[in-house]
């Protein structure tokens, strides 16, 4: 009875410790990370600690038989297991997947090069004659979901009502340039960007188009600048600043479970990403990452089907990103005619439209009724709605708190 006490006991420590291996190889990989260690020292250097503590925790469970052909037994067993499972988890922490081609250039696009640093692509669309002297400018969402190429077929349709157009890729996104440090991504980078473009095109003021994230930028930038706003569209918007964005650790662990088993190379991506983006960085590069957040996208839940994005950027789209805390409080000096817009399929929740209606002054909110298709954003309704609203004609106000009969967006 003792001896079956003591096997039962060596067992139960045995399974601890192999628990244990995956969890003190990625804190081996994050320690390392953090002192600086090159990537190929981290990550060596965790897989060899999870191997050991594996190891170990094999010799617990299998217990030393008395004869010596079963202690040879017992040996060979332990091996075999550790490079059944060591083995494959090392090559795929080491071997990073075929990363996506860069997206193709867009017809007609340049490129800014901003006091800021940034280098950004971008898509100018100008009418024959230019009848209104405010630029619209589109902000897409994300942070780091871009669609150049989409983004400019609809947008540019506004040329005809004597805008000149512009639509890019905000730093980090789609086709313009990325950082070694994602940490240095952020909504105060954005919004400095944005007034280093109005100065470039040489604009007083400008007509901010958004979507999604693209609401908080706009609303920051607002903030930062009143008087250089003429007018802002923000459509589905995201939280109303300083709200955060979902981490990144918390978006790639969504993808752990895909295809039965853990990843362990999105395992270290994660715990990079938790310590020092750069060191994630080094780790996995852009182009891996822009796979790995197309992936979250294709996974998270969305009422109603729509179009994948072609350009996103996996870092910016990743870390998350907080504004400043005094954000919403310095709104109340904004003075520019705000318009929200919300549909029936709708991927933000309706009580972040509500925040930025109490937030703004002079903000009103319009909904797209039952009449647009799946991708409301793109369709013929949105465009008819946003053309009266920058012209200055009535746009039809929803001024319900609660979302209308019909609304299949998220509350």
């Amino acid at each position: 009875m003792a001896s079956f006490a003591r096997l039962a006991g060596r067992a139960v420590a045995g399974a601890g410790v192999l628990a244990l291996s995956p969890v003190l190889g990625l804190a081996t990989l994050a320690g390392m990370a953090m002192v600086g260690a090159q990537a190929t020292t981290f990550t060596v250097t965790g897989l060899a600690v999870f191997a050991s503590v594996f190891f170990l925790g094999l010799l617990l469970c299998v217990p030393r038989p008395r004869a010596a052909w079963g202690r040879w037994l017992r040996a060979l067993v332990i091996l075999g297991v550790e490079a059944a499972v060591v083995w494959p988890v090392a090559l795929a922490t080491l071997r990073p997947p075929q990363p996506p081609a860069p997206p193709a250039p867009v017809a007609g696009q340049r490129e800014w090069r901003l006091p800021t640093g940034s280098e950004l692509a971008y898509v100018r669309f100008a009418p024959k004659r230019v009848t209104r002297p405010d630029p619209v400018v589109f902000l897409h969402g994300g942070p780091g979901v871009a669609d150049l190429a989409a983004a400019s077929a609809f947008f540019g349709k506004l040329t005809a009502d004597g805008y000149q157009v512009y639509v890019y890729d905000q730093l980090g996104a789609g086709r313009s340039a990325r950082l070694r440090d994602p940490g240095e991504y952020g909504l105060t980078r954005d919004v400095e960007d944005l007034e280093a473009i109005r100065q470039t095109v040489g604009a007083d003021r400008l007509n901010l188009v958004a979507h999604d994230y693209g609401a908080q930028l706009a609303t920051a930038y607002l903030a930062a600048h009143p008087d250089r706003v003429a007018k802002a569209v923000l459509a589905s918007p995201t939280g109303l600043p300083p709200e955060r964005k979902p981490d990144g650790e918390v978006e790639l662990a969504a993808m752990f479970g895909r295809g039965g088993s853990p990843d362990p190379r999105l395992l270290a991506v994660s715990t990079l990403l938790r310590v020092d983006p750069r060191a994630a960085h080094d780790f996995a590069g852009d182009r891996e990452l822009d796979a790995y957040l197309g992936l979250v996208r294709q996974g998270a839940p969305h009422p109603c089907p729509a179009a994948a994005a072609t350009g996103s950027g996996g870092y910016v789209g990743l870390t998350g990103r907080t504004a400043p805390s005094s954000l919403p409080l310095s709104l109340s000096e904004a003075k520019a005619p705000v318009l929200i817009v919300k549909s029936p399929c709708d991927e933000q929740g309706w009580t972040s439209a509500m925040d930025y209606r109490r937030a703004l002054p002079s903000a009103t909110l319009a909904y797209l009724g039952d009449e647009v298709s799946t991708d409301a954003y793109a369709s013929q309704a949105y465009l008819g709605v946003l053309r009266a609203f920058l012209d200055g004609r009535p746009v039809r106000a929803y001024e319900g708190e609660r979302p209308p009969p019909g609304y299949r967006g998220p509350s």
